[in-house]
């Protein structure tokens, strides 16, 4: 079983940046891909940022050269940082695992930005 624990939402101005933080406990294989989703009011949930263990990166095109994503291996902790955020990145943002065929999500924490 594996916990993700995520922090770092909340409100700001359109412009403004977050942080956001997840922590990952539990059963995690050394290989294993961690990232961001996130879900607006009405709409699908997307994939925001995600990267591998090894350190491939996949955004969204709607954030690439805005958001930011790192992790810290041997903390398994992975970040998202978001600058220049716009009204339409307000949404739900989940941690995502994927580990040895399995998928785990955080609880999502709220980002919303203001215009």
């Amino acid at each position: 079983q594996v916990q993700l624990v995520e922090s770092g939402g909340g409100s700001v101005q359109a412009g403004g940046s977050l942080r956001l933080s997840c922590a990952a406990s539990g059963n995690i294989f050394r290989i294993n891909t961690m990232g961001w989703y996130r879900q607006a009011p009405g709409k699908q949930r997307e994939l925001v940022a995600v990267m591998s263990s090894g350190g491939i990166i996949n955004y969204v095109d709607s954030v690439k050269g805005r958001f930011t994503i790192s992790r810290d291996n041997a903390k398994n902790t992975a970040y998202l940082q978001m600058n220049s955020l716009k009204p339409e990145d307000t949404a739900v943002y989940y941690c995502n695992l994927k580990n040895v065929g399995n998928t785990y999500w955080g609880q999502g924490t709220q980002v919303t930005v203001s215009s």
